[in-house]
């Protein structure tokens, strides 16, 4: 027998073996060895509290820049300031009422990538600002999608993704998050969901970590209490 027919062998043999979904009772065994799959998921707390510090603990471990704010004029200051000190000369961003409050008081020109725009423009804008779904407290992740995120490419195209949101937008973990995709496009499902775990990154040339591999080296998050 060739490697192929052994491997198209091992192939056949699997598909035979029935998998019972997460949660679902196996027949011959007691309810209490009946996994929920949200048992496989870390643990969150109950409060508000609990999960925004949870949050900011993973997102420092994911090397992700998290700042709590007051309102929308401290993200203006932070952003004004580092305008300044990195000399910034272009940003992208896309409608939205916090973006759109940011953006403008910035004083540079912006790449709107919800009207036709230049790909030139967008990879030479300095950070792109975005809105989001969520911010997911058990992982640390920030869910966009091309309805909240101006497109597809605003996320992943300049070098400095800035994502701005507000209190009510943090969830606890992952089923919260599809729970709330699903209420909030129903079945008209958006083109890309994504979950933004930290910036770009990859260790696949000899375990060296290197940020912007693929994407943003650098992701910031605002929280607008």
């Amino acid at each position: 027998m060739s490697e192929r027919e052994n491997i198209l062998t091992r192939v056949r043999e699997a598909l035979t073996v029935s998998t019972p979904k997460p949660g679902a009772k196996q027949p011959g065994k007691a309810a209490s060895a009946t996994r929920d799959f949200r048992s496989l998921l870390p643990a969150v707390g109950a409060t508000y509290e609990e999960q925004l510090a949870l949050f900011r603990a993973n997102s420092a471990d994911l090397k992700t820049d998290f700042y709590c704010v007051k309102d929308v004029e401290a993200v203006k200051a932070q952003l004004a300031s580092w305008r300044d000190s990195e000399k910034w000369r272009r940003i992208a961003s896309h409608a939205g009422s916090l973006t759109e409050a940011v953006s403008s008081s910035l004083g540079l020109p912006v790449c709107r990538t919800d009207a036709a725009y230049s790909t030139v423009e967008l990879e030479a804008s300095d950070i792109g600002l975005t809105e989001c779904d969520a911010l997911i407290a058990q992982t640390g992740s920030v869910l966009i999608t091309n309805r909240s995120a101006g497109g597809r490419a605003l996320s992943v195209l300049p070098p400095h993704h800035i994502v701005l949101a507000r209190r009510n937008q943090l969830v606890s973990g992952l089923p919260e998050a599809f729970q709330l995709i699903k209420e909030k496009y129903g079945s008209n499902y958006p083109s890309m969901i994504s979950f933004i775990t930290g910036p770009s990154r990859t260790g696949d040339i000899e375990r060296i970590l290197v940020l912007g591999a693929h994407g943003p080296k650098k992701l910031t998050l605002f929280l607008l209490e």
